[in-house]
């Protein structure tokens, strides 16, 4: 049985940070690994009236480009439940508030390094309301809403990349195909 047996900060930032953990195999040897710790996230499906879904396309430094991507955001309110989390950055960054939120499914997005889980939604019987959008990248986001084979088909030419949209996509598609 493996275990971290110790761990020590290597890095800290705003929302993740780095540590170097001694790990314990089942002979007792130890290694180290390092592991990036963050918050955690979490997605929304948002699922109109008449079956289409809303998108955002957002500038992402990390690749240096703009990304489409189901609305998400960060579980960095300490405590608060990954339910609240998702009606409100659905609200923040597309102006909808959903009468029903519907757990899709749960997942980490690199075990092998970093401690992410991401919490999927589906959001339905949807209204709109304010939005109140924070920081550069969604300040300029586009939001489009289009049917869900639309974006199964930027899935599948390459348009939609981003882990958490391609999951929640294909497994909303995936559903829909096991119940119909």
């Amino acid at each position: 049985m493996f275990r971290v047996a110790a761990e020590h900060s290597a890095w800290q930032g705003r929302r993740i940070s780095v540590a170097i953990a001694e790990v314990e195999g089942p002979t007792g040897h130890r290694h180290e690994r390092e592991i990036v710790h963050h918050p955690g996230a979490v997605g929304i499906v948002p699922i109109h009236d008449d079956g289409t879904i809303t998108l955002v396309r957002q500038y992402r430094a990390a690749l240096d480009a703009d990304v489409w991507e189901i609305p998400a955001g960060l579980r960095d309110v300490d405590g608060e439940p990954a339910e609240l989390t998702a009606g409100r950055e659905l609200a923040e960054q597309v102006g909808l508030r959903a009468e029903r939120l519907e757990h899709l499914l749960t997942f980490h997005n690199s075990p092998g390094f970093c401690d992410e889980s991401v919490v999927i939604y589906v959001a339905s019987g949807l209204r709109e309301v304010p939005d109140d959008r924070q920081g550069a990248e969604e300040e300029h986001m586009v939001v489009a809403r289009m049917p869900l084979d639309d974006a199964l088909a930027m899935v599948d030419d390459g348009r939609i990349t981003d882990a958490k949209s391609v999951i929640a996509l294909l497994a909303l598609d995936r559903r829909g195909r096991l119940r119909g």
